[in-house]
């Protein structure tokens, strides 16, 4: 199988997730400029997970430029990558809206952590 398939397919993964991301970000309900002051945790952790979910994108992209074709390994390598990323937008709307407790930010590193070993 050429290489194709497998980055069409995975550039739409990584799409759908910062789009889920993004789509989490509520409203303020007013124009006022301190509505925004209780979004900033959501924020930045959306912030954050762009960055790396950007990081990710790219890294693969330069992954597959030096693949010549895609195994059934190859596959299920990047099938396991992508599981992991895409428990990203559910990590970081949990984590932004507990304004960073404990026990989110915890799973947020645990999917970071396993993402990163994928």
């Amino acid at each position: 199988m050429g290489k194709g398939r497998l980055e069409a397919f995975s550039d739409g993964v990584l799409a759908i997730i910062i789009t889920i991301m993004v789509l989490e970000l509520k409203v303020p309900h007013t124009a006022d400029i301190n509505a925004l002051i209780p979004l900033i945790p959501v924020l930045l952790s959306y912030v954050l997970s762009f960055v790396y979910v950007g990081i990710y994108w790219n890294n693969h992209h330069h992954l597959l430029q030096t693949c010549q074709k895609v195994t059934g390994s190859i596959l299920w390598a990047n099938l396991h990558l992508l599981f992991w990323l895409s428990l990203f937008p559910f990590t970081t709307a949990w984590m932004g809206e507990n304004h960073f407790a404990a026990i989110p930010t915890m799973a947020y590193g645990v999917v970071l952590l396993m993402a990163a070993i994928a």
